[in-house]
């Protein structure tokens, strides 16, 4: 009777602790789940996008160790600028090129591979799921990043959304993205003299820098979007559209501008909640109280590089061919540094929000 007891007893507290297992769990999923929808609802408000880009500009100014100006200078809250519209089809359609050369860095921070390796892989359908939602996150952001520029009401779409609710028909837009990006950076390559990774990252650098090549990759994209959807191809570029221009407001441009920090956090959060299964605000904090490792951390960062070069043709092509716009491989830790003041500004800032 003593042992039955003791049994009965024993199997009373495993049934307990599996219990509060379960409801530990589930409470954290809820939280998850809770948090995400939040995220959700502040990255489609254009309140909130305004008081974000506020904070990150005032961010970027107190990290080069200089004092904020005013968000907007006077006049800005009503004045217009114009941009013509070949110059924001080519921006539009490079999104998934910097979310490739991005994402590429980071898969061979982690091999002695090469960019050729990655890009071989990627082209051929042989990267593992983890590896596909890794560039389908960093396509995913720079995506975002592009809109707020097309027009800030962009971010109120249906699809404008956490990456982790996206639909498999939108998923799929970002995978054929990169996958054509993919194929045609590889062909660019084949002709490289010095195959090692630092000749193959100094070649795209050579290309990220190139305006032509930058025509010829999104003309490339725009067509493939296309296909991908069954529809031929229209013309990407016409006589009109090199003379035609967009009325855009200044102010909408300049919260647009300074949103990169904020979809990179997003997205780079999306990434660790959907593969380790932590709880959005954790991570926050971590960041913040800079518990984060350091390869966290890096890829964060490369994240706010992605974003922030997915805007910089939307300012004016010539940026393209500046010094900084180049792989992160060869980024100082200056550089790298004022992307992660963004990040961290960010996640303050969201923290608040949950």
């Amino acid at each position: 009777m003593k042992k039955t007891g003791i049994v009965f007893a024993l199997s009373c507290t495993l049934i307990l602790l599996l219990v509060n297992s379960y409801e530990n769990k589930m409470d954290k999923q809820t939280k998850i789940n809770k948090e995400l929808s939040i995220i959700d609802s502040l990255i489609r408000d254009t309140l909130y996008a305004l008081q974000m880009a506020q904070r990150l500009d005032s961010a970027y100014y107190t990290g080069i160790g200089e004092q904020p100006p005013p968000f907007l200078k006077e006049g800005e809250d009503t004045a217009a600028t114009t941009t013509k519209i070949s110059d924001e089809k080519v921006a539009t359609n490079l999104a998934g090129f910097y979310a490739l050369e991005c994402a590429i860095g980071a898969l061979c921070e982690d091999d002695v591979s090469t960019p050729v390796y990655w890009l071989n892989k990627i082209v051929s359908g042989g990267i593992n799921e983890n590896e596909i939602l890794l560039l389908n996150r960093f396509a995913n952001a720079t995506w975002k990043a592009s809109q707020p520029f097309r027009d800030l009401k962009r971010i109120k779409k249906d699809n404008f959304i956490v990456a982790s609710a996206l639909p498999d028909d939108e998923i799929e837009k970002d995978s054929v993205q990169i996958r054509s990006a993919a194929s045609k950076l590889l062909a660019s390559l084949a002709d490289v003299k010095d195959q090692s990774k630092d000749g193959q990252f100094k070649k795209i650098r050579d290309l990220l820098h190139d305006k032509n090549y930058a025509i010829e990759m999104a003309e490339f994209l725009d067509a493939s979007y296309y296909t991908s959807q069954n529809q031929p191809p229209p013309l990407f570029l016409s006589t009109a559209d090199d003379s035609t221009v967009i009325t855009k407001s200044v102010k909408d441009q300049k919260i647009a501008t300074n949103l990169a920090g904020f979809y990179a956090l997003e997205c780079g959060l999306n990434y660790f909640v959907t593969v380790r299964n932590e709880v959005p605000s954790d991570i926050l904090k971590s960041i913040l109280n800079d518990q984060i490792n350091a390869k966290d951390k890096l890829l964060l960062s490369r994240f706010a590089n992605a974003t922030w070069k997915a805007g910089q043709p939307f300012r004016g092509i010539d940026r393209i061919t500046r010094e900084v716009f180049t792989p992160f491989y060869f980024l100082t830790k200056e550089d790298i540094d004022k992307d992660y003041v963004q990040i961290k500004a960010a996640a303050k800032k969201l923290l608040e929000s949950l």
